[in-house]
């Protein structure tokens, strides 16, 4: 317990780091035996929700709403992912994913302790175009690329680059050392959830070092650059809104 009330967590218009001497647990509304850490929310002027949720034993998720989908990644423990899509029951463990569409009758339950990174918003579906479908899948399988080059910076794209999909939830590994190769500024916004290493974000105007179990959210336009420090290599997982007119998006 800090007895002087400081934390590195910081909330402004335009971005937000949350570390987790700052979390508060709440019930996590619809699921049973599980609470969650809500990181980010449209009341900070986000477009999407990203939380941690931790279930217990015997803990069952809500099934997504007509309107909203969802995107699931197992930090710790195992869980299983039911829905009439799969044959049978599907295990995922630490580093599995689920993307689970809009009006889906997938739910997720656990037999034992388990946290899990989510993220979801409101889905948008494109005119004449299919919905899209369940996706399951092992990060540790999913192949890497050098991003622009860089052989110390290498990405993970967890969904497929497909316009039927409204978002993209990557993983994106650094070599200590390595660093985005430019300021970004674009309109897509993010949610960052760092799982292991540690760096230096630049979030507007400000740098912040960041640690494990920190979350970020960017909003649009937010000047945005990191680089990983250290001895080991940094991973973070990040969710950014895609394939969608910016018109329609804020309707």
């Amino acid at each position: 317990m800090d007895i002087y009330g400081t934390t590195r967590s910081k909330t402004k218009s335009h971005y937000a780091l949350i570390t987790p001497d700052t979390h508060v647990r709440s019930p996590l509304v619809g699921w049973t035996n599980a609470e969650a850490v809500v990181h980010i929310t449209p009341t900070i002027g986000a477009r999407f929700v990203q939380y941690t949720a931790y279930m217990a034993a015997n803990s069952t998720s809500n099934r997504v709403s007509n309107l909203t989908e969802r995107f699931v990644y197992v930090i710790a423990g195992e869980v299983q992912l039911h829905s009439q899509k799969l044959t049978s029951p599907t295990v995922l463990k630490p580093g599995f994913f689920a993307y689970i569409p809009a009006g889906s009758d997938a739910i997720i339950k656990s037999t034992d302790s388990s946290s899990l990174a989510v993220f979801e918003k409101k889905f948008l579906p494109l005119p004449d175009s299919p919905l899209p479908e369940l996706v399951v899948g092992d990060a540790t399988k999913v192949n890497s690329e050098a991003f622009m080059g860089d052989q110390d910076a290498q990405l993970k794209t967890l969904l497929p680059k497909d316009p039927t999909f409204d978002m993209a939830v990557n993983l994106f590994t650094f070599q200590p050392g390595a660093t985005l190769p430019l300021v970004e500024v674009h309109v897509m916004e993010h949610g960052l959830l760092l799982l292991e290493g540690a760096g230096v974000y630049r979030l507007g105007d400000d740098y912040h070092p960041i640690k494990a179990g920190d979350v970020i959210w960017m909003a649009s336009f937010c000047p945005q650059w990191w680089v990983a420090m250290g001895k080991t290599p940094s991973t973070y997982l990040y969710y950014k809104d895609v394939y969608r007119e910016c018109l329609e998006a804020t309707l």
